[in-house]
């Protein structure tokens, strides 16, 4: 949707019924899955909404993924059928064209034919998992997280409630809702208190301070590295303090929050920039913060309402209060699992429920969450996760490669930046630069892609084969060898 147009629940409900009608035309039945690919738009949001009236599961892929990595997510999910999001997304477009997709009676969508070898799901799973949500694991492999219609109901109720959300609010939609945050946080805790949202497919600085100034916005969330852009886009202006007559809640997620953005996103909208602690598999977020609480540290905000959280040491007891360990969690809003993988279902769980998050943090003495680190090397950009694993996976199919190895490092905007090494073969040349670039772009979203790939000989290697990622990190800091 443009700026200037605007869709009312009755109208949204219009368009749920005729995709409703659509779908089941398509042959689409209980417990099938649909792929979305998609940027944010009005349409995707009646195709959620659609596809659960139906009992089917919506299956949510970046539109600004690569070919290779849709055709993959739409194997994993076996998908029935496939929408694209055309109306504003030109890279949704591009992966429609691929797949031959036809209009949809919606505007703005588009869909493809239907798979009549797709398996439909039975039984009471089919019924109770409303969305699946793709992640992926230090394997690199893609897993579909299963999020259920208890879990996600659940949290739309916890998450409105902790920021007031209510009719008269206006809260900026640019997280995709192809991500928990952007499904959960945003779209359905909307749904829930009946608040408007303003539809945006990218963010833009300067689009966010004309909603804040002349549009009413009053909530306002978003990864570090969009409050980061907005920062510098403020100081570009030379704006010390924007307008944002009706703005009264500020939420920063899905990634570490640094303490000095924080402070400065304070000082210029005067008012406290909010962080929780949420993941894929727990159904929007295990922590949120209390409403207009100023703290000055990045705490991750306390257990929320059906949730139950463990601090759990190496030695798999309890950590004393206070000190490090393993974030445990389960309740409520845990997935049932990952999709048709019970192998990595079985790795994450633990004996009495509990999912181990593969997170480290601590909690303090007013019960706040602190998430200190991550037991799994996963990179933070852009407000998505990269696993060093996916990089690694495309680099070694490069000739001459015998092995990579990628790693996060801190970038100047707040995000980190993916740096990946590669071990060439002996006797072998290195691939050249266009060739990696050409290479990586057919097979990694562009937040996926390396920054900068080095050469070299023979990696730094533990006494048991291992790669010592740490030594090739602190190498880009020394200086270079004349």
């Amino acid at each position: 949707m443009g700026v200037h147009e605007s869709l009312t629940l009755r109208d949204l409900a219009g368009w749920v019924d005729c995709l409703a009608e659509e779908l089941r035309a398509s042959g689409v039945r209980r417990g099938d899955r649909v792929l979305t690919v998609a940027e944010n738009s009005a349409a995707h949001v009646a195709l959620v909404i659609a596809t659960s009236r139906i009992g089917a599961w919506s299956c949510g892929a970046n539109a600004r993924a690569s070919r290779g990595e849709v055709a993959a997510l739409a194997r994993m999910a076996d998908a029935r059928v496939s929408y694209f999001t055309t109306g504003v997304s030109e890279a949704a477009n591009a992966h429609a064209r691929e797949a031959d997709a036809v209009p949809s009676a919606v505007p703005g969508l588009a869909r493809s034919a239907t798979r009549n070898d797709a398996q439909s799901v039975e039984g009471e799973l089919a019924d109770s998992v409303a969305a699946m949500i793709f992640t992926s694991g230090t394997t690199g492999e893609a897993k579909g997280v299963m999020v259920s219609h208890a879990g996600l109901a659940h949290f739309a109720s916890v998450s409105a409630h902790s920021r007031g959300l209510g009719p008269l609010d206006r809260s900026y939609a640019c997280i995709p809702m192809t991500h928990i945050f952007g499904l959960a946080t945003v779209l359905a805790a909307s749904l829930h208190a009946g608040s408007a949202l303003l539809m945006r497919a990218r963010f833009e600085p300067a689009e966010v301070l004309h909603a804040l100034a002349e549009l009413e916005l009053s909530q306002l969330q978003g990864p570090p590295a969009m409050f980061s852009r907005l920062l510098s886009h403020l100081d570009a202006q030379g704006i010390t303090y924007p307008q944002a007559p009706a703005l009264r809640y500020l939420y920063a997620g899905a990634a570490p929050l640094d303490l000095g953005l924080k402070r400065a996103i304070e000082l210029r909208f005067e008012r406290p920039l909010h962080h929780g602690y949420g993941l894929s598999e727990y159904a929007g977020a295990l922590c949120l913060p209390r409403l207009d609480e100023w703290r000055d540290d990045t705490a991750a905000g306390y257990l929320t309402p059906g949730g139950e959280l463990r601090i759990v040491a190496s030695d798999g007891n309890d950590a004393r209060h206070g000190e490090i360990g393993e974030i445990w969690m389960r309740g409520i809003g845990l997935m049932p699992g990952y999709f048709r993988n019970d192998a990595a279902t079985a790795a994450v769980m633990r004996p009495g429920g509990w999912y181990a998050s593969g997170d480290l943090g601590r909690v303090d003495a007013s019960g706040a969450l602190h998430v200190v680190g991550r037991l799994k090397e996963m990179i933070i950009r852009s407000g998505f996760n990269v696993y060093p694993a996916e990089v690694e996976r495309v680099l070694n199919d490069l000739p001459g490669v015998s092995r990579s190895a990628a790693v996060g490092r801190p970038a100047a905007d707040g995000n980190e930046e993916v740096v990946a090494f590669i071990e060439i073969l002996a006797g072998s040349a290195p691939p050249s630069a266009d060739h990696i670039q050409t290479h990586v772009v057919e097979h990694l979203a562009p937040y996926k892609r390396p920054a900068r790939v080095i050469s070299m000989s023979a990696f730094p290697m533990t006494l048991s084969g291992k790669i010592l990622k740490r030594e090739l990190l602190a190498s880009l800091d020394q200086p270079s060898k004349p």
